[in-house]
């Protein structure tokens, strides 16, 4: 944990010895604030997170979430750039300083598209996915499971290699990730490939009607046709939803699958997005 935080001046701050500019707000929900600092170090632009606490409970939790972090060094996962929590009367404030992406999350690629009236290319898609598969496979060797997998939860780098966060969604116990757990993950990661696809979530519809979602998740998906995917990816989509959990593939067999689909010499600009 980072000790050395202080609020210098107006507008800055100092953690781990290095100081921060603010420059704006990013978003916030319920109890997080996410702010865009600048680090006068280094001219690199950062996202800095502040989780209030209330009670110990609360600061717990946000350490796990730092740790959780702390646990990875992988292009595919969030790091953590420093940690460390202040006082602020008789509560606390944990922060978390992380990188900051321009491009924002899958999810606003896709509606930014879907605007225009375009789609993600299946080269595209299939190259995200690998991405996308490479760090949950990286999440499962440590034991444990994203279990809040969804495009707003895919940041996108610079060069459009997808980054998963959100990862206080792990912060509890280690789990059997051979069990259920994984064939949750697998459902979830068919969900964020079917957004890919066709630009909405398969059960959105059902959602906006008013009708149950964990009702129809138990029917086998229907998936539209369309020119523009596919058999293979059609196949790979319907594999991830197939309502039986113990039938769905797992990570490793899906990253050959998907070494398999990529394009044999792929230039950038028919991968990168």
């Amino acid at each position: 944990m980072g000790h050395a935080l202080c609020v210098c001046s107006r507008g800055t701050v100092i953690i781990d010895n290095k100081r921060y500019l603010f420059i704006q707000k990013l978003g916030e929900g319920g109890f997080s604030y996410v702010d865009l600092v600048e680090g006068l170090h280094d001219g690199h632009f950062y996202a800095l997170k502040r989780i209030l606490c209330h009670e110990q409970q609360d600061r717990e939790e946000a350490q796990r979430e730092a740790d959780m972090h702390r646990l990875f060094n992988h292009p595919n996962i969030l790091r953590l750039v420093a940690y460390c929590l202040r006082e602020r009367g008789a509560k606390h404030e944990a922060w978390l300083l992380l990188p900051f992406f321009k491009r924002g999350t899958l999810w606003n690629e896709i509606e930014r598209l879907k605007d225009k009236g375009n789609f993600l290319t299946e080269d595209q898609i299939l190259w995200l996915l690998l991405g996308i598969c490479r760090g949950l496979e990286a999440i499962h060797a440590k034991g444990y499971a994203h279990r809040d997998l969804k495009p707003t939860n895919i940041l996108l780098g610079d060069e459009g290699q997808p980054v998963l966060m959100d990862l206080g969604s792990m912060n509890q116990a280690c789990i059997n990730v051979e069990g259920s757990r994984q064939a949750l993950t697998l459902q979830s990661l068919g969900c964020v490939l079917y957004a890919m696809m066709f630009g909405e979530g398969p059960y959105d519809m059902v959602f906006q009607k008013g009708d149950s979602v964990a009702l129809a998740v138990q029917n086998q998906l229907s998936i539209p046709q369309s020119p523009r995917h596919s058999s293979a990816l059609r196949q790979l989509l319907a594999s991830m939803m197939i309502v039986d959990p113990h039938q769905r593939p797992h990570i490793p067999l899906l990253l050959s699958q998907l070494e398999a689909l990529q394009p044999p010499a792929p230039g950038q600009h028919t991968t990168q997005i």
